[in-house]
């Protein structure tokens, strides 16, 4: 470590020092992340919160994918081509805004993170047309427009993040929002300028204009978040001045209320595809030197879901001190590859790193005690509602934020309130295009015209965006009627749950490496094919684990001649040869009889299985929780009663499950919808399903609707699928086995966000899987997927991750 570094000269630390800095490894490595922790420390001290880190529970709403520039690691800008095919709008409307809002408030989410492309309307004439037929003069008006709505109707506070902003605008927008936020990303003209560039194409990535957005926020006095992109193509003396120049713009305001520090992580189909991430010991370096450069009492963010889980601790080590915005709701639309930490396991991992993990709002404790000063006196009573009075942190107890006094709590009443404020866009002389300002004294747009809904106005148009809105709130036979919609109906619908879809879980279709072992051809002393033995289950874990798969998937009741405590024996074999193997083992049915022959109460049976090494269970063994449909088309099933019994034991004893419904036979509509309505109750009760997966039931094919396409049928089951279960069960699966690849993509569109497994077939025994043949490999699954616009993820059983 340098000898001029010491805690207290961050202010004098120069380009040349911080380049040294950046440099450090080895034992001066060491030294660093020691001294950034130190300063850390120091600072959170100060802040009356030693050994607190802290995040903000948000919900991200991106309020249009469209943007004029060509970043080239981008994958959250669309183009209006893009848009089209996806069935996607231009810009999110204002019940599209509330609905994912509202649900956010719901979970207590109090930030609203609005994030857009930079000015679209300058490069794409269809949002300019968007623009003009709504009443806005510019998207940023429209942002201005979003954030108040958002806060008069929910009570949520809103960050704006929507690009390069002039100083008039920033002025204007403050009203409308406790904090504001725009990375600096680099201070390196050469990736702006040169071809090939990671900005090269995009007006707003100009360094210089984006110092002085910064540096006009200050200006402005509004709480701003900034920060540094780490390996988009940047030299390590970038690095340096980028810091540097952050560090001396918050020594001129005191407005920088965070500086995030964001490792790069290449992205399929950008023009970066082949760039490598981020290396680990530069990007905690560079974390480590922000921290020494900032100094103690700035805090420094770390996006948690860029980075592996076991990797934050070396985050911590390095200085940070803050997660940012988590959704328990929403995707990271900006980075759909990588969905956000579980909040519990987040507390976990921040925990074992010796601190505690406390929400804040958006605008951070700092800027909240000294309101006056930062935030606008019309935020002051949002802002109170949801702070604790004495840290400035979140208030843990306002699950609901209520709108603030003084907000009008209805659209109607909130246009009627601006109308009287601000003058009409016919009154006010529209800025040129060069200057994107807003129309002189609006803080706000007006309301008068708020983009309409998309979806429908028929009846079934209505009910499905009641539907959206809140699912508790239609009564079974509006539910039946959604499923047997037809024609504009059925777009309606689809469209809505696509939506909820789109702004909820994300873009990303995720996807598991795994393969199945038939547990029914299980024998101590097999035969022939295809009977297998424990040695056997061994041999296909390690040929499962070779070929890259991170699931094995094991169901299927034993026969009566064999001993019950093979259950057990099979998973300790596979548990012993590929410890890392996820395995998803037994269904209800089978653990029923391992119960009944081995003599073992649930719990007893689900602690011995757990002991074992089974993680999750398949939610399968049933066709319709229907003792009626049970009797007529499944009598073998594990009876409707007993099933619950089950699986609701395996989620108290801290296994998660899949869940399904078959269709598509005898059931009626009712039976479809008390089902779904069953699991919701079980989900309430346990939060133990991970995703719902829809099946047609193999040879039946009746539809509910004399005369529907086979393909409507299931776009019907999909769309009430997502509507009904949302806000409870997060994923909905499209089982492509049953449905042939082409028509499983197809069919995402109807609300769906995941294929299920590649089903390996593998090299040893492929005969001992269910579904043999049919295998999906993930590169087939990611080219057929990007024909709809969606990226594709692979993910671990329970939907995070993959670490391998």
């Amino acid at each position: 470590m340098p000898s001029f570094v010491t805690s207290s000269v961050s202010t004098a630390l120069t380009v040349d020092d911080a380049e040294r800095l950046l440099a450090s490894r080895g034992d001066e490595f060491d030294r660093l992340l020691a001294l950034a922790s130190t300063l850390r420390d120091e600072g959170l001290e100060a802040a009356g919160r030693p050994g607190v880190i802290t995040y903000s529970r948000k919900v991200f709403v991106p309020l249009t994918t469209l943007c004029r520039d060509r970043c080239h690691y981008c994958v959250f800008v669309d183009t209006p081509g893009q848009l089209k095919l996806k069935r996607a709008p231009m810009y999110m409307s204002d019940e599209q805004i509330l609905r994912v809002v509202r649900a956010g408030a719901e979970l207590g989410c109090k930030e609203a993170l609005l994030t857009l492309g930079d000015r679209p309307e300058d490069r794409w004439p269809e949002a300019r047309a968007w623009l003009d037929e709504h009443g806005f003069a510019s998207t940023l008006d429209y942002v201005g427009h979003a954030a108040r709505l958002i806060t008069a109707e929910t009570g949520l506070l809103a960050h704006l993040n929507p690009g390069v902003m002039t100083a008039s605008e920033l002025a204007a927008l403050r009203p409308t929002a406790p904090s504001m936020g725009m990375m600096l990303e680099t201070t390196s003209r050469a990736i702006y300028e040169q071809p090939g560039g990671a900005h090269y194409g995009s007006p707003d990535k100009d360094p210089a204009v984006r110092l002085q957005v910064v540096a006009d926020a200050g200006a402005a006095g509004i709480p701003f978040t900034t920060g540094i992109l780490v390996g988009i193509g940047e030299t390590v003396r970038d690095r340096a001045e980028s810091l540097i120049a952050l560090r001396d713009l918050h020594a001129e305001h005191g407005h920088v209320q965070e500086v995030i520090v964001q490792n790069f992580r290449a992205k399929p189909g950008t023009a970066m595809r082949s760039a490598p991430d981020a290396e680990l010991l530069e990007y905690l370096a560079t974390v480590a030197v922000a921290r020494i450069v900032l100094g103690p009492r700035m805090r420094i963010q770390a996006p948690p879901n860029l980075s592996d889980p076991a990797e934050l601790d070396l985050l911590v080590r390095a200085g940070v001190d803050d997660w940012g915005g988590v959704s328990p709701l929403t995707a990271d639309h900006v980075n759909p590859e990588r969905p956000w930490p579980h909040l519990d396991d987040l507390a976990t991992l921040t925990a074992a790193s010796g601190f505690d993990l406390q929400e804040r709002l958006t605008a951070h404790p700092e800027f909240v005690r000294d309101a006056d000063r930062w935030i606008d006196a019309g935020l002051h009573d949002a802002v109170a509602r949801l702070a604790d009075p004495e840290t400035g942190l979140a208030m843990t107890d306002a699950v609901h934020p209520a709108p603030p006094a003084g907000y009008p709590r209805s659209l109607s009443a909130l246009r009627l309130a601006s109308l009287a404020q601000e003058p009409r866009f016919s009154e006010t002389k529209r800025a040129e295009p060069a200057d994107h300002v807003l129309p002189a004294g609006s803080g706000v747009s007006s309301l008068r015209s708020a983009p309409r809904s998309t979806t429908g106005d028929s009846a079934l148009g209505r009910l499905a965006a009641r539907a959206a809105d809140d699912p508790t709130a239609l009564d079974d036979a509006e539910w039946e009627a959604l499923l047997t919609a037809t024609g504009d109906d059925l777009e309606a619908l689809v469209g809505t749950a696509d939506d909820v879809r789109r702004y909820t879980v994300g873009e990303a279709v995720s996807m598991v490496a795994n393969r199945n072992l038939t547990s029914s051809h299980l024998r101590s002393e097999p035969e022939a094919p295809p009977e297998f033995g424990l040695a056997d289950a061994a041999a296909i874990a390690h040929d499962a684990a070779d070929l890259g798969a991170t699931e094995l998937c094991v169901q299927g009741v034993l026969p009566p001649t064999e001993d019950p405590g093979l259950y057990l024996d099979l998973i300790r074999t596979i548990s012993a040869a590929e410890a890392g193997l996820h395995l998803h083992a037994y269904r209800p049915q089978d653990v029923a009889d391992l119960c009944d022959r081995a003599g073992l109460g649930l719990d007893e049976a689900f602690e011995a299985l757990k002991a074992a090494g089974v993680k999750t269970v398949p939610g399968t063994g049933v066709k319709v929780l229907s003792e009626r449909v049970r009797a007529e088309i499944a009598p073998g099933d594990l009876e409707i009663d007993r099933w619950i019994e089950t699986i609701t034991a395996a989620h108290r004893a801290g296994l998660r499950s899949t869940s399904v419904l078959f269709y598509g036979h005898v059931e009626t509509a009712g039976e479809r919808v008390a089902h779904l309505r069953t699991l919701r109750g079980i989900q309430d009760r346990t939060s133990g399903f991970t995703e719902f997966v829809p099946i047609p039931l193999p040879g039946y094919g009746t539809p509910l609707v004399a005369g529907r396409a086979p393909a409507d049928e299931h776009r019907a089951m999909i769309a009430v699928s997502r509507l009904m279960l949302a806000g409870s069960i997060r994923h909905i699966q499209i089982p492509w086995t049953r449905h042939g690849r082409d028509l499983a993509v197809e069919l995402l569109r109807a609300g769906g966000d995941d294929l299920g497994g590649t089903l390996l077939d593998g090299r040893v025994r492929p005969d001992t899987g269910i579904e043999q043949g049919l295998e999906f490999p993930f590169g087939e699954a990611s080219a057929r997927v990007g024909r709809i616009f969606r990226p594709l993820r692979e993910r671990t059983t329970d939907y995070r991750e993959v670490t391998r």
